[in-house]
């Protein structure tokens, strides 16, 4: 066998993304409140990328909108990517008198007063202490019980197998085991009582029964109803037997009723009280509002905290220097081409989400008039087909973005949905039918709930005529939405 290297000429074509405008897409899928901290990085880490104080968001340029000079000292560094050349040609010409003004100006510093504030350190000051998890929260009660060296290494075990929700999560024998000395399966039974005494109430409890039980009976009111009817009924009761366990109990539905709204207000899953993650604030996108005297609505976008950006003009002189060494120029030149990314990536952003949300309040009007009924189907592809871009571009542009309008804060996603005709012809989005269903399920005779079928015709009446009985079975299950014999009243 004969082993040769050889070399091999071939043509092809590759469709391969610049990094620019992988940059663009990602600037493109981030919300309001990440752009802001994306801004901040970039500021952080490329010393050409300044912030433009005395132009404000609203007026601020692009740098392909920036006036041409005629005085080729003065003309703007052209550094764009593959398609031209840097055109450093000219910096020959400019003599040496141009590095004795780089020399009288330094670079750009913000002007701050010694009277004012460290904005960073301020916000460290303000900022909430991170919240305090629930093994560390009865760890901390857990040190201060009075108990046998045995009994707190058991407890200690037991803290340790406590989920986020507060229930014990393995069997209690299980944590005993013959290499296990330090403590026996009594002292783990006392450990687990004492547990129980700690707060929140129901702490350490295996189920959902004992857990109640916990709570009732620290209560101060007199609950004995109560704990008997969990005690004793715990599986009718999730079952809604309620003249089964009025009959087993001698006590009228009514005591039942009475019994059930004082049990609600204990709580299934206490672990969560301590602990519990923060709501994450929504900060719309995207503004529309109704113009005074019309049924038009005015769309704008919500960037007014977006600061605005510039290449910093030292910089930028200092590149052109012909003084300047090739690595120093070399480093600016790729700094300024990075600045010149983003923020054409940040204008590129602005531009495509205002054409997005224009377009969805023309189709979406009815539902900025008369609420979430008049939501209508609107593929995605339509816009896209609109606006003038690819489909993928639309849902990065609607990508965890949210729009303010009379009737809420929404994601732009609920914009988009499936849906069917009515008796009429007109359209319905799924959303609009999710929504006339709840409405039918409040205002249904709570003695008599509606069945699957039922639902389906009150729907008809309605005129959504179209949907099958175990369509209405999915989004009842979807809008966590029990049967009719879990919602019945007696």
């Amino acid at each position: 066998m004969k082993l040769e290297m050889t070399g091999q000429m071939r043509m092809e074509q590759r469709m391969k993304l610049a990094p620019h405008m992988i940059q663009s897409m990602e600037i493109l899928q981030l919300p309001i409140l990440a752009l802001q901290e994306r801004i901040e990085q970039e500021l952080n880490s490329n010393p050409v990328l300044e912030l433009d104080d005395n132009v404000s968001p609203d007026e601020a340029e692009t740098p392909a909108e920036a006036p041409e000079n005629d005085d080729m000292a003065e003309k703007a560094l052209v550094v764009d990517t593959e398609s031209q050349p840097a055109d450093f040609e000219r910096l020959g010409n400019l003599g040496d008198e141009f590095k004795d003004l780089i020399d009288q100006s330094g670079p750009y510093r913000s002007r701050q007063d010694d009277d004012e504030k460290d904005l960073k350190l301020e916000a460290i000051k303000n900022a909430a202490a991170p919240p305090q998890s629930l093994h560390d929260y009865l760890t901390e009660q857990w040190g201060l019980v009075d108990a046998d060296e045995p009994v707190k290494k058991a407890g200690s075990t037991i803290i340790d197998y406590i989920d986020s929700r507060g229930y014990l999560s393995v069997p209690l024998e299980q944590l005993h085991n013959k290499d296990q000395t330090a403590f026996t399966p009594e002292h783990l039974n006392e450990a687990l009582r004492l547990v129980h005494e700690l707060d929140p109430p129901g702490v350490g409890a295996r189920d959902i029964r004992e857990c109640l039980l916990i709570q009732l009976a620290q209560r101060s009111e007199d609950m004995g109803f109560e704990y008997r009817l969990v005690n004793d009924h715990m599986d009718a009761l999730l079952e809604n037997r309620l003249p089964e366990i009025a009959k087993k109990m001698d006590c009228p539905i009514e005591r039942l009723n009475q019994a059930i709204k004082r049990l609600r207000k204990l709580d299934i899953s206490p672990g969560l009280q301590i602990g519990r993650n923060e709501s994450i604030p929504i900060t719309p996108d995207v503004i529309v509002e109704s113009k005074d005297g019309s049924d038009e609505f005015a769309v704008r976008l919500a960037d007014d905290s977006l600061p605005s950006l510039r290449l910093s003009p030292y910089y930028t002189r200092m590149a052109e220097d012909n003084h300047v060494s090739d690595s120093t120029r070399k480093f600016l030149v790729n700094n300024i081409r990075s600045a010149h990314w983003i923020i054409e990536a940040i204008e590129q952003r602005k531009s495509t989400l205002l054409k997005v949300a224009k377009a969805i309040v023309r189709h979406q009007k009815d539902f900025f008039e008369q609420g979430p009924l008049s939501l209508r189907p609107l593929p995605m592809s339509r816009i896209a087909g609109e606006v003038g871009v690819h489909l993928a571009t639309v849902s990065r542009a609607v990508s965890g973005k949210y729009l303010q309008c009379s009737w809420g804060i929404l994601p732009l996603r609920k914009f988009f949905s499936g849906g069917t005709e009515d008796t009429s012809g007109q359209a319905h989005s799924w959303e609009a039918i999710r929504v006339k269903l709840q409405q039918i399920i409040d205002e249904e005779d709570k003695s008599r709930p509606l069945n699957d079928d039922q639902i389906k015709e009150e729907l008809a009446k309605a005129g959504i005529p179209k949907l099958a009985r175990r369509t209405v079975a999915k989004y009842r299950k979807l809008m966590n939405i029990p049967t009719a014999k879990f919602r019945k009243r007696y």
